[in-house]
């Protein structure tokens, strides 16, 4: 398996460091890695300059300079760039743990048929989706990411002949945009979730209410119901679920706007 990685990159001069560092300390390594400088105006073009320039890895390192576009553009212009047949997404705050890719590879030479693999992050095990259960791997529907969406972006592993069909990241949705992705993926594709955690996002942070486009989760919950109306159009659900389905949302927002206000 030839893999790249594809690394978004804005104003993360105090974490790209560490960032890269997972990378470099996998024990399965990738191929190359290819880091979207998103028009940064701190330190961080001079930092991965410099990494790149002392690269003793054994992995191709490269950096491609592009103006501030928003994270959808830069994730874009990485894959375009990627001459891997699988892609790895990570983000410029993110790292992974060593066995991350050697545990991905692992359990797709044993399941041949998984087009797309995400795991879990920051030791949790996510054990059930409303009544769905979920074991150590599970195949998960685009309706089930609806209902609780259940992948986070550092932690995917696809193939890259999916964008052949899929498509790109719509880069004109801000918030939640890689749920939209993730949504047309499974739709298509066969997409399965490891129950292990292997991926450290944020610093250990909370899921949401925090810094990043996460943070903002009114925004997140446009973005959210967004992609519950274009599964609509996709007829991945049909009218009665659409209601449902949004309005399930719209409780898990209030519920974590309460959340955040009472901290």
């Amino acid at each position: 398996m030839n893999i790249s990685v594809i690394i978004p990159m804005y104003n993360s001069e105090k974490t790209i460091t560490e960032t890269l560092k997972s990378v470099f300390s996998q024990t399965c390594k990738p191929d190359e890695i290819i880091i979207v400088n998103d028009g940064s105006k701190d330190d961080s073009k001079n930092i991965v300059d410099q990494i790149i320039n002392n690269n003793q890895s054994g992995i191709k390192i490269q950096i491609i300079n592009i103006k501030n576009s928003g994270v959808s553009v830069a994730r874009n212009t990485g894959i375009k760039n990627a001459h891997g047949d699988w892609i790895a997404l990570l983000d410029s705050d993110d790292a992974w743990e060593v066995n991350k890719l050697e545990r991905q590879i692992e359990i797709i030479k044993e399941n041949p048929s998984i087009d797309f693999l995400g795991t879990t992050r920051n030791k949790e095990v996510i054990k059930n989706i409303l009544w769905i259960k979920l074991g150590h791997l599970t195949k998960i529907t685009a309706k089930q990411l609806l209902l609780r969406f259940v992948f986070v972006t550092p932690t995917i592993l696809f193939r890259k002949s999916i964008v052949d069909d899929i498509g790109y990241f719509d880069e004109n949705q801000r918030y939640a945009e890689e749920g939209n992705y993730f949504i047309r993926i499974a739709n298509k594709y066969n997409a399965y979730l490891l129950n292990e955690s292997l991926v450290i996002t944020g610093g250990g942070k909370a899921h949401f209410g925090e810094s990043g486009l996460s943070g903002n989760i009114l925004e997140m919950e446009k973005g959210e119901l967004k992609n519950i109306k274009d599964s609509l159009h996709m007829g991945i659900i049909n009218s009665f679920e659409y209601v449902l389905i949004s309005t399930f949302s719209i409780l898990k927002y209030v519920r974590r706007f309460l959340i955040v206000k009472l901290k």
